[in-house]
């Protein structure tokens, strides 16, 4: 793992687009029928902030102050803007992170899992000489989880663009992935819309209570605003997340509220087209890092052309999925667990019947016999040697 910064123009310029040392990952390539020469060399591009996740499950309940808890599970595993990029990855689509990583064990941990598990590039990302890992403890009980983190802001680079502390475009890509900040302007999304990249943004908490609509600005740059049920009504001042969606379609072309355990729905502003598909009911083992998942779906689907219908219902299998394993990242699924759930499916008696309607788009899109490795799950200890 090297150190500095990678990548640096002149203050202000044009990043180039990073070298990719090969095609897509062994796997399925959602996007084969649609890419063409001279297409920029990145699907996604996304930039933020890499944590180290340790998640403690099995959890019969919150923890309670002055008493100690126990967990039945454990695991370890990059977090943060890490939970998106690896699960854009491992739908096969060629992902680009730009970010700051510790010099410590931790921060190598994260850089080795995301560059050579899941080969996310990350020529635009940087080590930093004295600069700890960012640590979050994530708590899941009752199918929901709570949340510890630590950290501090990674100073900024003298003069590369990650997206956050200077001037400049990121590199050409199909589409890049934001998370919004109230009240804060991202310069750098108007510049990659303008060269052609579709945003697609999620939006955080609103910590002040404010729920300003104002406060979103940069929706002017995006083409789809998947933020939750709660997080729309509140932004909309509406009663339902259905009427917060159809409000959001005024300010952005397609809006997608999520509505946990009752499945999603969505407005495209520009058409008129609406569609709400039910969640998959499973057993959630840990909910950390769903809502990226469920992005990083959708992406998926919108970038290959897939009708709006098609696009949340893979969106809403793929958290589903995700929820049943440790971690926020090493948890979202790739093409064969998709295509073994397919198979699931298909097998199974006339109860399915209402999800092979649903999920027939499916048997056009997974080959007939697709048999990848193995995916990287989330360890409980970090650093095992392996025996001589």
């Amino acid at each position: 793992m090297s150190s500095g910064p990678r990548g640096v123009p002149a203050d202000g310029q044009a990043v180039p687009a990073p070298a990719h040392t090969g095609a897509v990952p062994a796997g399925l390539d959602p996007l084969a029928a649609v890419r063409a020469e001279g297409d920029p060399r990145t699907d996604v591009y996304l930039t933020g902030t890499v944590f180290l996740d340790i998640i403690f499950t099995g959890l019969d309940s919150a923890p309670v102050r002055g008493t100690e808890s126990w967990a039945r599970g454990m695991g370890s595993s990059p977090g943060g803007v890490a939970n998106m990029a690896t699960a854009l990855a491992r739908l096969g689509l060629r992902t680009s992170l730009a970010a700051a990583f510790g010099d410590d064990k931790y921060g190598e941990y994260c850089w080795e899992a995301l560059e050579q598990g899941e080969g996310i590039d990350l020529a635009l990302s940087r080590t930093v000489p004295g600069w700890h890992s960012p640590v979050t403890v994530s708590m899941a009980y009752e199918g929901e989880r709570t949340m510890v983190s630590h950290g501090h802001e990674a100073p900024p680079p003298d003069s590369a663009f990650d997206g956050k502390h200077a001037p400049g475009c990121p590199p050409p890509s199909r589409a890049c992935v934001a998370s919004l900040v109230p009240g804060r302007r991202e310069g750098w999304l108007g510049c990659a819309a303008g060269r052609g990249s579709r945003i697609f943004a999620d939006v955080g908490w609103d910590d002040s209570g404010r729920w300003d609509p104002a406060d979103l600005a940069d929706l002017e740059h995006c083409e789809a605003f998947l933020p939750n049920a709660e997080e729309a009504m509140r932004y909309t001042r509406t009663d339902s997340p259905r009427a917060a969606a159809r409000k959001l379609a005024e300010r952005v072309p397609l809006a997608v509220v999520t509505m946990g355990v009752d499945g999603a729905c969505a407005v495209d502003g520009r058409t008129g087209e609406t569609a709400e598909v039910p969640a998959i009911a499973v057993e959630a083992l840990d909910p950390t890092g769903a809502g990226d998942v469920f992005v990083a779906g959708f992406v998926t689907g919108t970038l290959a052309g897939w009708p709006l219908a098609e696009r949340l219902s893979f969106a809403g299998l793929s958290a589903a999925l995700s929820v049943q394993e440790f971690g926020g990242s090493l948890s979202a699924p790739g093409w064969a667990e998709i295509a073994a759930w397919w198979q699931r499916v298909r097998m199974c008696d006339a109860a399915a019947d209402g999800l092979r309607r649903q999920y027939g788009f499916l048997d056009a899109v997974l080959p007939a016999a697709y048999r990848p490795s193995p995916l990287a799950r989330a360890v409980p200890t970090i650093g095992f040697r392996r025996p001589a």
